[in-house]
């Protein structure tokens, strides 16, 4: 089987089955790694993607014209918008939004930041694609 025991196997065929969609999701990240990981995960499920690298940037692309499905946002970022901040002025400039938080924190060191935005789901880095795959489905399809 390996060292891992046919564990990356099993991560392989994870991602394989993952759930995959259509929609526009906008990442707002802000490390440039992290970044380019998410939309690569989301594209090879087939979804569009808009990349923001804080809070501002994403609120001007929010404040376009531009179909946004899925506002997929870190939660603690630099330049005076946090994730909690962001999804709320997201969410008032566009009330159909669909919202999914990522933090490396334990929610409960984030929860004296904000709270996540009702039919927001947390989803913990470092995350494997199956798992993005799997929340955001969830959130796309959950009435808010």
């Amino acid at each position: 089987m390996g060292e891992d025991g046919g564990q990356s196997h099993r991560v392989k065929l994870a991602d394989e089955h993952a759930p995959r969609g259509s929609e526009t999701v906008l990442v707002a990240e802000d490390d440039p790694f992290v970044l380019s990981h998410a939309r690569s995960c989301l594209e090879s499920l087939g979804y569009k993607v808009l990349t923001a690298t804080d809070g501002h940037d994403a609120l001007k692309q929010i404040n376009k014209d531009e179909q946004i499905d899925v506002l997929f946002t870190d939660i603690v970022m630099p330049g005076g918008i946090n994730g909690f901040e962001l999804a709320e002025q997201a969410i008032r400039a566009r009330p159909e939004l669909k919202v999914l938080m990522t933090s490396g924190y334990a929610l409960e060191t984030l929860q004296s930041r904000g709270r996540l935005p009702a039919g927001a789901k947390l989803l913990n880095k470092p995350y494997r694609k199956a798992e993005l795959a799997k929340l955001l489905r969830e959130v796309i399809t959950s009435e808010q």
